[in-house]
């Protein structure tokens, strides 16, 4: 009876757990037991992991079966020949040759300033005035002693021409008349000194030394004058482009704080190289109708050093090198609706510009380079085109 008994529960046991398998999800969690749903989940995910794993199985049988499934998807791209402008991008500060401190060339009191900060001014026009120191009245004295001289001269000449006295009456006069016009015109030259005149015409863009200062030569600035006209652009420029960066280039000149851009050419290309840097100088003229660009302001500068009219540009991202140090690009030869077969072509390539470089030989216009998928195809092995691009970029 005992043993009867014993095998019913057994079978209701087994019985009860079949049910709790059978159950549906919604039945299992309005049960709010938390046993049974953790169960639930646990076969749940066993059976998850069992049927991903067969789906993989799957697909790697698909793929061993079916030739299509191995063919790696690409893009192409025609090649095309264009110009392809190349530049050498520098950067220098404006300069002008006519951006001068003003001294004096002699001592004394400053008497007169004759100019305002901001004013313009001619060349040679009065700037200020220099106490002579009595040079003037010197200069008057002389003067009358030189007049003196010139008259008696004079006579001594008239007298000679007709033969009236000494040969050597005549050259003393003579002598002592050029001596006195020397002397006259060197106080002349030193009373010259005492004003201060514009150098060339500009704009005045400071008085340093203000009216009753005590100045000297070489030692006391007294004006800054400034020429905005004439302004150029020196910059240093590697050794290697002394061939191709010469006097009448292009370039075009960027000024990031103006925003501005303009065209200009190289006027004066140095000959000397620079052993410390390897580096020579060149100068750019540039115009300056609006008197916006000032000196020491910072420019970008792209010098066209080299032009290809018929070049061909690919990105470099597309390139490879073999173990011989080799260059090459996958093209695509036997096309048939979307399907091709990807060859290996080894290039030689010239200059870089942004993310393109040049293609000096191996490819010809209208080859179909591959793009997308390069890195993934190998010589000979059949692709499948998905789309055609014209990426290449003309500059």
């Amino acid at each position: 009876m005992k043993q009867i008994i014993a095998l019913t529960f057994i079978a209701l046991f087994i019985l009860s757990c079949g049910g709790d398998k059978n159950k549906s999800v919604e039945d299992i969690i309005a049960s709010s037991d938390l046993e049974q749903i953790r169960e639930k989940k646990s076969e749940l995910d066993a059976q998850k992991l069992e049927l991903e794993n067969q789906l993989k199985q799957l697909g790697l049988k698909i793929k061993e079966l079916d030739p299509q499934e191995k063919i790696p998807l690409i893009t192409t791209f025609p090649a095309k020949e264009g110009e392809f402008i190349h530049y050498v991008e520098l950067q220098g500060n404006v300069d002008t040759k006519k951006n001068l401190v003003i001294y004096p060339e002699y001592s004394g009191i400053m008497t007169r300033v004759y100019v305002n900060e901001g004013q313009k001014v001619t060349k040679g026009q009065t700037l200020a005035k220099i106490d002579d120191g009595g040079l003037s009245q010197q200069v008057i004295q002389l003067q009358i002693q030189a007049d003196l001289a010139k008259t008696t001269f004079e006579r001594q000449k008239r007298l000679w021409d007709q033969n009236i006295g000494s040969e050597i009456q005549y050259l003393q006069a003579k002598s002592s008349y050029e001596a006195q016009q020397k002397a006259v015109h060197q106080i002349q030259q030193q009373v010259a000194k005492t004003i201060v005149k514009a150098p060339f015409s500009g704009t005045i863009d400071d008085v340093i030394t203000e009216q009753g200062s005590v100045v000297a030569p070489g030692q006391t600035a007294l004006f800054r004058i400034v020429n905005l006209d004439d302004m150029y652009i020196e910059t240093d420029v590697p050794e290697s482009y002394i061939t191709s960066v010469s006097v009448g280039k292009t370039v075009q000149v960027d000024f990031p704080v103006l925003g501005t851009t303009m065209d200009a050419k190289i006027r004066q290309a140095g000959s000397f190289i620079n052993p410390a840097n390897r580096t020579f100088k060149v100068e750019v003229a540039i115009p300056n109708k609006d008197k916006n660009i000032k000196p020491n302001l910072t420019a970008k500068l792209r010098i066209n050093d080299y032009t290809n009219e018929k070049a061909i540009l690919i990105p470099l991202s597309i390139i490879s090198e073999n173990a011989k140090g080799e260059q090459y690009v996958y093209t695509i030869i036997n096309k048939t609706d979307s399907l091709a077969t990807a060859k290996r072509t080894i290039i030689t390539t010239g200059k870089t510009q942004g993310d393109d470089i040049e293609v000096l030989s191996g490819l010809t216009n209208n080859d179909e380079i591959i793009q997308e998928g390069a890195r993934s195809v190998k010589d000979g092995q059949d692709v499948k085109i998905l789309k055609m691009e014209s990426n290449q970029s003309t500059k």
